[in-house]
């Protein structure tokens, strides 16, 4: 399935390029998400047209990213969880519960899609997290897990 692409997408494309996506993604998310449209002749000319200003609006979405890499960089977050006597979690840490952790602390919006664990949590420590602001804008976190104090 050919579409064009509407907003710059890392590892795919930039705005106006063509490219050909299997059905499913190019339906379920890319089109569905309003990030590409079907490659007709009637829509690459509308493309074409609106290239400037989606091209505009890209560069807004860049420097909105940008502000929020310089609030989010290096930051430690810390989340207090039950352990087993091994000093392991019961279940692992996930991209939903750090964007829940992120929104409770600092009112900051950010889709657990965007999250990038580079492993699972599943132990006491310290582990780099890294989001995906943009395509060409990636900030890293530090995601701190903690003993759950029960005896409160």
């Amino acid at each position: 399935m050919k579409v064009i692409l509407l907003e710059n997408i890392k590892k795919i494309g930039n705005i106006g390029q063509i490219i050909d996506v299997k059905r499913g993604f190019g339906r379920n998310y890319l089109i569905a998400n309003q990030k590409a449209m079907y490659a007709s002749k009637e829509n690459i000319k509308q493309v074409s047209k609106m290239k400037d200003e989606l091209a505009k609006k890209d560069l807004d979405k860049k420097k909105d990213a940008k502000i929020l890499s310089d609030k989010l960089n290096k930051k430690i977050y810390i989340i207090k969880k039950l352990v087993t006597e091994n000093k392991d979690l019961y279940g692992s840490i996930k991209p939903t519960e750090i964007s829940k952790l992120i929104n409770e602390k600092d009112r900051i919006e950010i889709k657990p899609s965007s999250i990038q664990l580079p492993k699972e949590i599943k132990t006491l420590g310290l582990f780099k997290v890294f989001i995906d602001l943009h395509s060409d804008i990636q900030v890293e976190i530090n995601i701190k897990v903690e003993v759950l104090d029960q005896t409160k």
